[in-house]
C-alpha cells in the first residue's frame, strides 16, 4: 500500500519518523512529504503531495490543524482512499471536506494501528 506521510521528520524521536520506518517494516511503500527536507534515512522526500508520482492509498497526518487546513485542496486532489488524523492533528473542518468527497477519515495513531494489526494491507 502506498502511504504518504505529511509532516515527515528526519528526527528519530518524532512519531512521523517512527511511522516511516514501521510502515516500511510492514511492507508499505512510504512517501515522506516535507517542504524543507530532501532525504530521510535514504528515502527521497517530496515537497508536496502533488510531487508523489504514484497513486496514494493512505495519507497519514503529522501536521497541525492550521497546516492541514492549508493542504486540504492538495489532499483532495491526491484522492487517497483514507486519511489518518494522528493525535494532535484533529481537524473537524478538513474531516468534513474529505468525507464529503468520499474519503475515509480515521482518528487514530498510525503506530498503534500498525502494531495491533489494524492498519490494513
Amino acid at each position: 500500500m502506498n502511504v504518504a506521510i505529511l509532516g515527515a521528520s528526519n528526527k528519530p524521536e518524532r512519531y512521523s519518523n517512527q511511522a516511516l520506518h514501521l510502515l516500511e517494516e510492514h511492507g508499505h511503500a512510504v512517501f515522506p512529504v516535507h517542504p524543507a527536507l530532501a532525504d530521510i534515512d535514504g528515502h527521497p522526500v517530496f515537497k508536496t503531495l502533488a510531487d508523489i508520482p504514484d497513486p496514494v492509498h493512505t495519507v497519514t497526518l503529522y501536521v497541525s490543524p492550521a497546516h492541514s487546513t492549508g493542504m486540504a485542496d492538495a489532499i483532495l486532489a491526491a484522492q487517497p482512499s483514507r486519511v489518518i488524523f494522528n493525535p494532535g492533528t484533529e481537524n473537524p473542518a478538513l474531516e468534513s471536506r474529505l468525507a464529503a468527497a468520499g474519503i475515509v477519515t480515521v482518528q487514530a495513531c498510525t503506530l498503534v494501528l500498525l502494531r495491533t494489526g489494524q492498519f490494513g494491507s
